[in-house]
């Protein structure tokens, strides 16, 4: 026995009670990953944040309150909250809309039928997020709610007096011939498919897109990593990225362009207030560049780059033409009237047959499947298990697959229950089950805590750091990364 009030060691995880405890604990409450190293063997990691692609009115709600008023200044930011809004909340605004005095919260409640408490909730709780309503607490401390003033003034000038945008389409007599809707359609996706192709495989790409500085940010912040004298290389959150839907991956792109403007010394009001404007033009109408600020201009060159809008010379000036992934800003992720058509077929055999075109599909296949031949309008594969091993060690998941093939199921098996033959689906998640196995890792392990209050402290301490692996609250026993260890015993240095 050690005469230290408490003991700590290196263990080494090929003990079996160990590595049961570790395995079980860590991974169940994700503490944990457990991910398959080249050559054999498993590292354990601790997991990185996965990707999420919110929807414009989710950056609104987390703006300061000062922005927010500066932003429903704008009509059209009003009418593009209210159409986000959940049908209760909407009713609320124009209920509330002429009233200029705050509401009781039971009135409100008073409002709906019983069944629709949660449907109330939710409302409410929407409108707050936004600062279209003001909570306060009255005289009698009972809780109340107004309609925000600037967005009350805002909304009924625009509903009153009707509103027009600051600039009106071209004549046809000025503009050259206009790209038909269609046209149109397929320019904005194949300049979204160059754009990412660029990303990941830029020898494929026929045109190269000049990308901005300020679009490059966005993706070296977190989906391309870039060293001295090499080329830039996806990261985990990359891989993840490019298997998300094109309207994920809009909204991300979207997302993080705007939490990087202060960065590059731009308003993200400003930013937000011209992007959901964008939203109100007509697609495949033209408009004059010389409407547009500076500010404005430099938005709309990098938005073109991602296939928002279309950018034509004439000879008496220029002008870009809205596309419909610029229409659509205002609307919610989950609106599928946006989705684009499938075209993957996989067959019980795992055999991976993808109608396409594309080379950007041909390059999204090769991330977890083996691409045998690719003919005009066909690209036909095999899902193996040596393929999904390398998407698996990409940081690509086995949920992430299936989902992008359900997803992206062809018309002619979209229909079928399920889209994807069950024994394949099965299969990718036993293939990644597989991969759970346990190497020999350092740890430092603590027990005989001379208390609970320090060992609590102790299991604090290693979780500010983010290096708790485990810990048996009734035993008073922990294991820690090492890296964190010479944390946790100063802490405990300083406890006796």
């Amino acid at each position: 026995m050690l005469h230290h009030s408490v003991k700590s060691w290196i263990l080494q995880f090929h003990s079996a009670k160990c590595l049961f405890m570790l395995h079980q604990y860590g991974t169940k409450r994700g503490l944990i990953r457990l991910k398959r190293k080249k050559g054999g063997g498993v590292r354990i990691t601790m997991p990185e944040v996965r990707i999420i692609a919110k929807n414009f009115m989710d950056m609104v709600a987390s703006m300061p309150a000062m922005k927010l008023d500066k932003l429903y200044e704008n009509g059209f930011i009003c009418e593009a909250i209210l159409r986000s809004l959940p049908p209760l909340a909407k009713k609320y605004i124009i209920q509330m809309l002429q009233i200029d005095v705050p509401v009781a919260a039971k009135l409100l409640e008073e409002w709906v039928l019983p069944d629709g408490v949660s449907k109330h909730r939710v409302a409410i709780d929407r409108l707050v997020q936004l600062r279209v309503f003001l909570e306060a607490v009255d005289r009698k401390n009972e809780k109340t709610y107004k309609v925000n003033p600037t967005y009350q003034r805002s909304l009924q000038k625009l509903l009153v007096q009707g509103g027009t945008l600051p600039r009106e389409s071209m004549p046809s007599n000025i503009t050259v011939r206009l790209p038909t809707l269609e046209n149109l359609e397929a320019y904005a996706l194949e300049q979204w498919e160059c754009f990412l192709l660029q990303l990941i495989s830029p020898t494929q790409v026929d045109k190269p897109l000049n990308i901005s500085s300020s679009l490059m940010k966005v993706f070296q912040r977190r989906l391309l990593s870039h060293r001295d004298k090499e080329l830039p290389k996806l990261t985990e959150s990359g891989f993840q990225f490019l298997l998300m839907d094109t309207n994920a991956q809009l909204w991300y792109i979207i997302r993080e362009y705007i939490s990087n403007s202060e960065e590059r010394g731009v308003d993200a009001a400003e930013l937000i207030s011209f992007m959901l404007e964008l939203s109100f033009h007509v697609i495949g109408e033209a408009y004059s560049i010389n409407t547009l600020t500076d500010f404005q201009r430099s938005i709309i060159n990098d938005l073109a780059d991602l296939g928002l809008v279309k950018l034509q010379q004439g000879r008496k000036g220029s002008w870009f033409i809205p596309t419909k992934l610029a229409t659509n800003l205002s609307m919610s992720l989950s609106d599928s009237s946006a989705r684009k058509q499938g075209f993957v077929v996989v067959e019980t055999n795992f055999r991976v047959y993808a109608y396409s075109t594309s080379k950007l599909h041909c390059e999204i296949l090769r991330l977890f499947s083996r691409v045998e031949y690719q003919l005009p309008n066909l690209i036909v594969g095999a899902i193996t298990k040596e393929s999904l091993y390398n998407a698996f060690e990409n940081g690509i998941t086995a949920d992430q697959i299936v989902t992008f093939l359900q997803q992206n199921a062809h018309p002619r098996v979209a229909d079928r229950i399920p889209s994807v033959p069950e024994n394949v689906t099965d299969q990718i998640r036993l293939w990644e089950a597989d991969l759970n196995r346990v190497e020999m890792t350092d740890a430092y392990y603590y027990d005989e805590f001379p208390s609970r209050d320090v060992f609590e402290g102790a299991c604090d301490c290693a979780r500010e750091w983010n290096g708790l692996l485990w810990e048996d609250s009734k035993k008073m026993h922990m294991v820690v990364k090492t890296e964190v260890h010479p944390y946790v015993r100063d802490y405990l240095r300083r406890q006796k």
